[in-house]
């Protein structure tokens, strides 16, 4: 019987021994704390101190990327001045001349009178147009064109001492049998004077007709008399 007393007396002590053990407080975490901070428990003898610790900065370690604005250049596109042509167009002093004679008539149509005249050409065709051109005009008002300026020389050729002038004569430039002599003598001795040219056809609108204005014969061709 006193054993089982003693047994249960122990068994008392030990749990009261135990019981005093498990009475400490324990401190329990801040859960209101601070972002980046801890709190250090120091336990004292019945009490528990809580000590903030703030955490330091977290050190950046990306570096800053600094942007330098570039000055960006405007492309400005240049144009180039244009360039002036130094070429000059082909004047007549580029072409040859060549002083002629050249037969007229006097205001009451009685004989042929020769004077004179400057020409200027880049070709032997444009030789004979000039020189055909001069029997249409006269820079002294007494020496009378038997050529109207009214006849159209259309073509000219020229071929192995041959000269072919093809003309359009209008009704108004006709001349009576004396002029229509006086012109054709006119047209013969300019146009002779040319060593190269041997021979004359004188065509009316392609045509060789028996007559230049109805008073006297044409020749097809006319030739040079020695």
């Amino acid at each position: 019987m006193n054993k089982k007393i003693w047994i249960a007396a122990l068994l008392v002590t030990v749990m009261a021994v135990a019981a005093g053990c498990g009475s400490k407080p324990t401190a329990a975490p801040n859960q209101t704390q601070g972002a980046g901070t801890e709190n250090n428990v120091t336990e004292v003898e019945g009490e528990t101190i809580t000590e903030p610790v703030t955490a330091e900065p977290e050190e950046n370690t990306t570096p800053t990327e600094s942007t330098e604005e570039g000055s960006s250049e405007e492309a400005t596109t240049t144009t180039p001045p244009s360039e002036t042509s130094t070429e000059k167009p082909a004047t007549s002093e580029s072409n040859e001349k060549k002083t002629i004679t050249v037969f007229y008539t006097d205001e009451e149509e009685l004989e042929l009178h020769k004077a004179s005249a400057e020409i200027s050409y880049a070709s032997d065709d444009a030789k004979y147009k000039a020189a055909f051109e001069s029997l249409q005009q006269s820079k002294d008002a007494k020496l009378v064109p038997l050529w109207s300026k009214e006849i159209e020389l259309k073509s000219v050729q020229f071929k192995d001492g041959a000269l072919t002038l093809d003309i359009h004569m209008p009704d108004t430039a006709r001349l009576g049998a004396g002029g229509e002599s006086y012109a054709l003598d006119a047209l013969k001795q300019t146009f002779f004077q040319f060593d190269e040219v041997k021979s004359l056809d004188l065509l009316v609108d392609g045509q060789q007709t028996e007559s230049l204005m109805g008073h006297v014969d044409l020749e097809h061709p006319m030739t040079r008399s020695e």
